[in-house]
């Protein structure tokens, strides 16, 4: 889309503020918005409370929380999909678009969802106590708006890209629960520590795992993965498995299992591929590949009691006491040949959605260029 700046509207001419109350309480669905930019069920504590205050937003309609302070320096906005009204706390302000032949609601979301005007409504924010993003703010916003023709050819691209995005979801999700169902039926399900299978005893982690503690951040290291800096940089933390960057080298080659040792301990991920661990971090690698998931799901399932005296803390020889199930090797090697397959394909989808999710990116920055 090659446009200038002549192209460009106010987005007031083109929306209008809509303040309908609850009155008759008819309306029940309590929704908010999502810094996610995503409707979602609400979690106040509404014991006691006067619904009939409360704002009523239509299909199509927008939310958005004024207030951009202490909010991850993102704008709370959402397009409302679903067929039914829903009700959100009087604090939110709602709009719609005035004529939808002009401007398409989810091309206007499109926009909403682009970095660029996060960054433009916490500088344009305001006030003393809390930063608000006004109504009159957003009135001022400027964007592009092309014919209604190729406003729908930009969002059909996007939800496009959005659809296999959350096929993949379900996917893995799916996947995840089979593995699940699969653990349980193998090693939980009429499984008595006390009685065990035959070729079946109890351990220690020590016994069947050596057990590694991450080391510091390595000097030659890039915030992404490039043909020259691939290996992942694994920290102590949830988001994105923990990757924090890439670097030249591994650490780590065999197939292992890392867990948290600080703060929070005891999140455990599976990791197939050589990385490199740093500090809070430890690296579970099982003396038999065959015990990788297996041991995976026993780990996860724990309830680690850590030291220290400021701050809990997970310590190497603390795990290498922890008791272990031991089941017999064949039944280990099946186990891992299913889960090796299951594993593989999560991989897969995981990596298409980290493609697409770029496309997304792609495709919102080409807006407004």
């Amino acid at each position: 889309m090659d446009l200038n700046r002549t192209d460009y509207k106010r987005l007031g001419d083109y929306i209008r503020e809509v303040d309908v109350r609850n009155r008759d309480l008819k309306v029940t669905k309590l929704l908010g918005v999502s810094i996610s930019k995503e409707f979602m069920p609400s979690i106040a504590n509404t014991i006691g409370t006067d619904m009939s205050s409360y704002k009523v937003v239509e299909p199509r309609q927008f939310a958005y929380g004024p207030v951009t302070s202490r909010n991850g320096d993102k704008v709370s906005i959402a397009l409302y999909k679903e067929d039914e009204s829903a009700i959100i706390s009087q604090a939110y302000t709602v709009f719609e678009v005035k004529n939808k032949q002009e401007l398409l609601p989810e091309y206007l979301m499109m926009w909403f969802r682009r970095p660029e005007f996060d960054r433009y409504a916490r500088f344009k924010s305001h006030g003393s106590a809390r930063e608000i993003f006004s109504w009159e703010e957003m009135c001022d916003v400027e964007l592009p708006v092309p014919p209604i023709e190729q406003q729908q050819k930009i969002v059909s691209e996007y939800e496009t890209v959005t659809h296999r995005i959350h096929l993949n979801e379900q996917i893995i999700a799916k996947l995840e629960e089979t593995a699940q169902t699969l653990y349980r039926k193998m090693f939980v399900d009429g499984i008595d520590k006390e009685n065990l299978p035959e070729g079946w005893r109890m351990g220690t982690l020590g016994e069947i795992a050596t057990i590694k503690a991450g080391g510091d951040k390595p000097k030659v290291f890039s915030n992404y993965s490039t043909e020259q800096y691939e290996i992942p940089v694994i920290a102590n933390g949830v988001e994105n498995m923990g990757v924090v960057g890439y670097t030249k080298h591994s650490v780590i080659k065999e197939p292992a299992i890392t867990i948290s040792a600080r703060g929070t301990i005891g999140v455990c991920f599976v990791r197939r591929k050589p990385y490199y661990p740093i500090v809070r971090l430890i690296s579970v690698i099982p003396n038999d590949k065959n015990f990788l998931h297996n041991l995976w799901f026993q780990l996860s399932s724990k309830q680690f009691e850590g030291d220290g005296s400021v701050q809990n803390q997970l310590t190497i020889p603390v795990l290498e006491r922890e008791e272990i199930m031991i089941p017999k090797h064949k039944t280990l090697e099946e186990f891992e040949r299913r889960m090796s397959l299951i594993s593989n394909i999560i991989e897969l989808k995981t990596k298409q959605n980290r493609k697409l999710n770029e496309l997304q990116s792609l495709l919102l920055a080409k807006m407004g260029r």
